[in-house]
């Protein structure tokens, strides 16, 4: 996956297009993530002993393709690329400002 929880993105396509949020959670299996505030569905629910019931606002999963990640420097949606430090650690290296991306 290109993209990590508690990463910041940028949706590219769909309803929510241009919309930034940051990664919720993912599920990798199904190549989807959960963002903060992108791709709202309402839910009805039924009112429980301990919850009123009523219409609920959650966010869906959303492709991860339909996402990019944002340089947390640059600011900017890039690509990323991989990169091997010295003491042998992997690491996601911006392509368009060469920061590491934690």
């Amino acid at each position: 996956m290109h993209i990590k929880k508690k990463d910041k993105v940028i949706v590219l396509a769909g309803k929510d297009k241009g919309k930034t949020g940051d990664v919720l959670k993912i599920f990798p299996s199904k190549r989807t993530a959960i963002v903060s505030k992108v791709n709202f569905v309402k839910r009805h629910t039924k009112p429980t002993q301990t919850d009123s019931g009523g219409i609920r606002e959650k966010e869906a999963p959303v492709s991860v393709a339909r996402l990019m990640l944002v340089c947390p420097k640059c600011d900017k949606p890039t690509r990323k690329k991989w990169e091997i430090l010295s003491d042998g650690k992997k690491t996601r290296i911006c392509k368009k400002c060469g920061e590491m991306i934690m």
